[in-house]
């Protein structure tokens, strides 16, 4: 005899078993997250409810099924005391009902609401945590439109996940409910045999098994490739999001240049593939439902099939067929609970790998890259700041500084100078403690006392009044105070409108916005501000406006320019660094250290956030 295998699964079982054990780890780790939620409670109180109310609803559905008998016996001897009677009992037991299902309706949307609530606030808690959402924006694929998994996905998994976890509860309680009322229908029932009358015990029963049976299995193998394609769908959908915020945030550009034809037909691939993977979805769906509506219209004879040669033979009458039918339909409503929902249970599955993949990449941020050597960072109460033997690991190469100690000290001014915009950028993110993968040690009072300036400024929603005071309450500052800042800085005519609500980073331009920045600088007035590239940016008007604050009544400000060396700049700048490249250094690519699994299928998705 041979010796049998004990190899693991392989194949295509190997990769189901791989995929369940997957969704399983996924499932746990979003209900932790729930369940360190502050909403658990809530959601406790209305799980009770739901449960309390389902249970009373189920109940009911038994006393009406039980109703079946009487009346339609009622009807069969053409007893209208009888009939009338029923009727009475019906509008109660319907009223009931009523009450129980406008209940159920109110406890699961308000279920919907409190799981959002808590699954988003999660999210954003974690995401929004000091350096992560930047990170993730560097991790490839998964950090891809995040706004896509913080709003629609985890809507659509909270709108799932309430919707069939009450009607599993509901299917659960039905079935333990009536199998037991259809296991007592049984006796008498008998299942003619070539000839003879063969009548096994709980033959209803077996029967709904059977059939519900045989609907699940061939919905699964049917249904199946929908889970990859509903992945897979969101993903295209996000890409194409993506196109359409992109092209909307530089119409000005795209109009200017007349670039509306090569962006139309860069749409028309992007939308393209999601009408590819939206006809494979239809094709895939339509042959579920082959399965799905023919399983549902060969219920409506599949009790009285069942039950007719008992009834045809005269030992049941109408009443009792119609209990037996209302009983074995009440069975296969829980039985194909898994038929009827077998789209929808594909569509939650990839929606919840979507959003638990999402959420462990966001945990996994602060052990990004820990293998690779970090920077050395350090607050001290000395206002000056130090950078020793600094190398920044990062993608375009191990960029360092032309000196290798170099001493700024308070009020002192310098630029360091690079003709390469990415080594500038990898420089200043390094500086400011975004990129911490390298070596060397960077000095530095308290991180309050600095402000650092991208190259493009942010301007967030609200009122002007608002973007000036950023990131601190405008409450925090007195109106002459943030008005004098606007004045310092050549936007003294937008004083009017500072208790504005608007769009302001569309409103204003570009030389506006960065003004706005430096006009921050004036109102906070930080120990140091760090600039890549926010003083090369701005108009020579207002470039020369702003110097002359530095020079003036802000003199005691110390400032680093990580910008471009012009000759106008011989006088401002005390000190000139260089960035240089270090051909024996370590590069570093986030995402190649991330060891974060992605969801399957979903390769499109692979819109760079950089």
């Amino acid at each position: 005899m041979a010796e049998q295998s004990n190899k693991p699964p392989s194949g295509a079982e190997g990769a189901e078993t791989a995929t369940l054990r997957s969704l399983f780890s996924d499932f746990i780790w979003m209900a932790s997250g729930f369940w360190l939620s502050p909403q658990r409670n809530k959601l406790l109180m209305l799980a009770g409810a739901l449960i309390g109310v389902v249970g009373a609803t189920a109940y009911m559905q038994i006393r009406l099924n039980s109703w079946n008998r009487p009346f339609y016996n009622a009807l069969t001897n053409k007893d209208m005391p009888a009939f009338l009677s029923q009727l009475v009992v019906f509008g109660e037991l319907a009223g009931i009902l009523l009450v129980l299902n406008v209940a159920q309706m109110w406890l699961n949307q308000s279920s919907k609401v409190v799981m959002r609530q808590g699954l988003v606030d999660d999210l954003l808690n974690e995401w929004l945590k000091p350096k992560r959402a930047f990170r993730l924006s560097n991790s490839g694929v998964i950090g891809a439109n995040p706004d896509q998994r913080l709003q629609a996905d985890a809507q659509h998994l909270t709108d799932l996940s309430t919707d069939l976890g009450i009607g599993l509860l509901q299917s659960t309680l039905l079935l333990l409910l009536f199998v037991g009322v259809l296991w007592g229908l049984s006796r008498g029932e008998f299942l003619p045999v070539a000839g003879r009358d063969f009548s096994p015990p709980g033959y209803l029963v077996w029967c709904a098994l059977l059939y519900a049976g045989a609907a699940s299995y061939l919905s699964w193998r049917v249904g199946r490739p929908l889970i990859n394609l509903n992945a897979e769908h969101y993903a295209r959908e996000a890409e194409f999001r993506f196109a359409l915020v992109r092209i909307n945030e530089h119409i000005d550009g795209i109009t200017l240049y007349g670039g509306e034809a090569d962006e139309r037909q860069s749409l028309n691939g992007v939308f393209g593939s999601v009408l590819d993977i939206s006809r494979q979805i239809v094709n895939a769906v339509t042959r579920l439902t082959w399965i799905t509506a023919g399983y549902g219209w060969f219920t409506i004879i599949a009790p009285i099939l069942v039950a007719a040669p008992a009834y045809f033979r005269g030992t049941m009458s109408f009443g009792e067929l119609m209990v037996i039918v209302g009983a074995f339909n009440q069975v296969q409503t829980a039985l194909r609970w898994f038929v009827d929902n077998f789209s929808n249970l594909a569509d939650w599955r990839a929606t919840l790998l979507r959003v638990a993949r999402f959420r462990k990449a966001i945990l996994g941020m602060d052990d990004l890259g820990q293998a690779k050597s970090r920077i050395q960072f350090a607050e001290e109460a000395d206002p000056s700041i130090k950078i020793d033997d600094l190398r920044v690991a990062s993608p375009v190469g191990c960029v360092m500084l032309s000196e290798p100690h170099a001493n700024m000290n308070a009020k002192e001014r310098v630029l360091i100078t690079s003709e390469n915009g990415e080594h500038k950028a990898v420089l200043f993110r390094a500086v400011g403690g975004l990129w911490p993968w390298g070596s060397g040690r960077i000095t530095a009072p308290a991180r309050n006392s600095i402000m650092f300036m991208p190259v493009r400024a942010y301007i967030p929603p609200g009122t002007l009044r608002a973007a000036v005071a950023y990131p601190h309450a405008s409450k925090d500052y007195e109106a002459p105070a943030i008005v004098k800042a606007l004045a310092a800085v050549g936007l003294g005519h937008l004083e009017p409108h500072l208790d504005k609500e608007n769009r302001w980073d569309r409103e204003l331009t570009d030389n506006e916005k960065q003004c706005v920045a430096f006009a921050r600088v004036i109102l906070q007035r930080p120990g140091w501000i760090v600039v890549n590239d926010a003083l090369d940016v701005l108009d020579p008007e207002s470039r020369m406006l702003i110097r002359s604050l530095f020079q003036g009544e802000f003199a005691d400000l110390g400032i680093i320019n990580i910008g471009h060396d012009l000759p106008d700049r011989s006088t401002f700048y005390g000190r000139k660094l260089h960035i240089v490249l270090d051909p024996l250094g370590v590069t570093f690519t986030p995402e190649s250290e991330q060891g974060i699994p992605e969801p399957t299928n979903s390769a499109s998705e692979s819109v760079s956030a950089r």
